[in-house]
């Protein structure tokens, strides 16, 4: 009995002490000075689209922290304050042992650049706009037109991650343009003829329709023979001829892109996955 009783008093005077030393360290550690701080992005898309030079211009007032005790350093408010930064998904900020601040900084993730009305900017998967501007650029889809509460520009995702998924069509579409949801216009790298699309709606069935054009009519008929493609309606490719001659470019540069022009349709070949379904091409005269 007077062994448990001795045990028991043991276990007590163990947690006390470990209480009083987690107290005890915790008041030195926040009574010392800051030795720095450090900022780790999380970027495992490796955009770059954030830099840790950036986010230490952000701090502001912060800045001097290595100057000051720990616990004159508002953490919390420094987390508020980058958490409200468009190109940041989230930010944690936490006193490390060694006398630091360490920010943990996720950033946002551009998946398309959008031209909305004469405003530029970047949306994540979630919508969330990112303001573009010359400091912060990367490279990803653009998309241009008229957006609004309804019709936002995250409803063509995606279109956006089935062309992104191929090499080759990632390659050849260089712009989305839309006015309304059911009028989508993909605006190929082949100079003189655009692709209506229609909805986004059998991406894939649209996508071997025009396969077949590409690989199949275009060699024979001439690059610059229709003006638009089109694929908007179920089962065919119906396409327009064009009637007035292509527009001479407003800045010519012999980088060689003719001979690859030539080659588009090798080069769709080697897409094929041998899928391709039976489909009518009509032309309209």
């Amino acid at each position: 009995m007077k062994r448990t009783l001795w045990l028991a008093l043991a276990a007590l005077a163990i947690a006390a002490y470990l209480v009083f030393a987690l107290i005890w360290t915790g008041t030195q550690a926040s009574h010392a000075v800051c030795q720095g701080i450090d900022i780790e992005i999380t970027d495992t898309v490796g955009h770059g689209f954030v830099t840790t030079r950036e986010i230490a211009n952000e701090l502001g007032p912060w800045n001097n922290a290595p100057s000051r005790t720990l616990d004159s350093i508002d953490i919390d408010s420094m987390e508020r304050l980058l958490n409200t930064i468009d190109k940041i998904e989230n930010v944690s900020v936490t006193r490390t042992t060694d006398s630091r601040i360490h920010l943990r900084v996720n950033p946002m993730h551009p998946v398309a650049r959008v031209w909305d009305s004469g405003r530029s900017y970047y949306i994540n998967r979630e919508g969330k706009r990112i303001t573009a501007n010359a400091r912060y650029h990367t490279d990803v889809p653009v998309i241009t037109g008229t957006f609004d509460s309804v019709f936002q520009p995250t409803a063509l995702l995606p279109l956006i991650d089935y062309i992104e998924a191929d090499s080759t069509w990632s390659s050849l579409i260089t712009m989305i343009k839309t006015d309304r949801r059911h009028n989508v216009i993909l605006i190929p790298m082949i100079r003189g003829h655009v692709i209506n699309f229609g909805s986004i709606a059998n991406i894939p069935d649209k996508f071997s329709r025009l396969h077949r054009m590409y690989t199949e009519v275009l060699p024979v008929k001439g690059w610059n023979y229709y003006d638009t493609l089109s694929v908007k309606w179920d089962g065919q490719v119906v396409a327009t001829r064009r009637h007035n001659k292509l527009p001479a470019p407003a800045v010519i540069v012999d980088d060689g892109s003719d001979d690859d022009v030539g080659d588009i349709g090798t080069m769709l070949i080697d897409t094929d996955d041998g899928k391709q379904s039976q489909k009518t091409q009509k032309t309209k005269p």
